[in-house]
């Protein structure tokens, strides 16, 4: 049978490309479409109950975070059981992690603990460095070779059954509609939910087409198959997004240029209308804990790696406080609301969601649901006069065809 869940998300252009639908029934495949981005193509029949499967935990459609919700109080940033800045203590990983290398080290004590067995995470395609694959860590070795944000299509679920079917438990990392994904999954399966004891999410803007990767490459004059490796950030805080090229050079732009100029203009509709971009849904939270400037603006200039992180659940608490305990990480708490600073561009995403999300409807989309988000809490926060300008715009985008 054809699968509803796949003309709804295709009507409302909601896929976030996570690949769970492939993992969840056999009838269907992510593949590379449109200016590249992941997408679930149905290749088989799709029966009722793997439809109905897929539609329960589907980003693309459904967001639930009922369980562990936003407190309507403080709409924006999720639930905190801690909330600070940090880093890794190891040098050698703060340097080469995109930010201050929480996450990595997290990870590398999750396994020295024995707290999980291996760790799936998103690392860069060898045979294709501007893309990702999605693989198993062992070792901080593994880990050290993986860290780095990578900003480009992944689907890390579409083998969450070749990662059940190895044995022992397993840490995940991945965007936060990935975890969302997950995290629903596990409420429908407590022997899942015993098998990934630790979810790890990173705050995220957006993922960009791989055409836009691909103009990157062209600015810096560089011809993809000269590639041999590439970093879209890291070796440094924020760090150069960097091609490696056959003959061992390397060429370089900065993340404002790469991120800011390039990668920020093409990413997926999906993003656009996110109303959990600060992984709610993760045990663990990490993003770029940036120095703000007195006009409130990020500033880009290169330091040393600092890492926001939330723990929001007993679970990340538990593993936050024993990576601390063991010397892996280093934090500071901060207060809430010094998150705005650091994260402005999240912080207003969040607050237009809901007049996005009435724009849809007006121009006839099937809308997602988002559950315990205190999407219209945050949505109170923003001033009219912009909220309008928010619902307008993506109206208008609707009318003209380019959104």
């Amino acid at each position: 049978m054809a699968a509803d869940f796949l003309a709804k998300v295709k009507q409302a252009d909601s896929c976030t490309g996570c690949g769970l639908c492939a993992a969840v029934s056999p009838g269907i495949r992510m593949a590379s479409a449109g200016p590249g981005w992941a997408r679930p193509e149905q290749i088989g029949a799709v029966t009722s109950a793997e439809d109905a499967a897929i539609a329960a935990a589907c980003p693309g459609l459904v967001v639930d975070e009922t369980d562990n919700p936003h407190d309507p109080a403080e709409p924006l940033w999720g639930p905190q059981r801690f909330t600070g800045v940090g880093h890794a203590t190891d040098a050698a990983m703060r340097y080469r992690a995109s930010s201050g290398g929480m996450i990595s080290a997290l990870l590398a004590h999750a396994l020295a603990s024995g707290l999980v067995d291996f760790v799936v995470q998103v690392r860069a395609d060898p045979a294709r460095p501007t893309g990702n694959i999605t693989s198993i860590s062992t070792s901080v070795d593994d880990i050290m070779a993986a860290a780095g944000s990578r900003y480009a299509q992944s689907s890390p679920l579409a083998g969450l059954n070749d990662w059940l079917a190895r044995p022992g438990r397993f840490a995940f990392v991945g965007k936060p509609c990935d975890v969302a994904a997950l995290r629903a999954r596990v409420r429908s399966d407590p022997a899942l939910a015993a098998r990934v004891p630790l979810m790890l999410a990173f705050f995220c803007a957006g993922i960009p087409s791989d055409r836009a990767v691909g103009r990157i490459l062209d600015h810096l004059s560089v011809r993809p198959d000269d590639v041999t490796g590439f970093r879209f950030r890291g070796d440094g805080w924020p760090g150069y997004a960097t091609a490696t090229l056959a003959d061992g050079s390397t060429r370089r732009m900065t993340y404002n240029d790469s991120w800011g100029q390039i990668l920020s203009k093409e990413i997926q509709f999906r993003c656009k209308i996110c109303a959990d971009a600060v992984g709610a849904a993760a045990d663990v939270a990490c993003a770029d804990a940036w120095y703000g400037d007195d006009r409130g603006y990020p500033s880009f200039e290169e330091t040393d790696g600092r890492s926001l992180v939330m723990a929001r659940t007993p679970a990340g608490l538990a593993v936050l406080d024993a990576a601390r305990a063991a010397g892996a990480v280093a934090t500071e708490a901060v207060p809430v609301d010094h998150i705005i600073r650091m994260q402005p561009h999240q912080a207003r995403r969040k607050r237009q969601v809901l007049s996005r999300l009435w724009a849809m409807r007006v121009a006839g989309r099937p809308v997602p649901r988002y559950l315990g988000l205190a999407v219209t809490e945050a949505a109170r926060r923003e001033p009219l006069l912009q909220q309008l300008k928010s619902f307008a715009g993506l109206l208008r985008r609707f009318i003209k065809g380019t959104a």
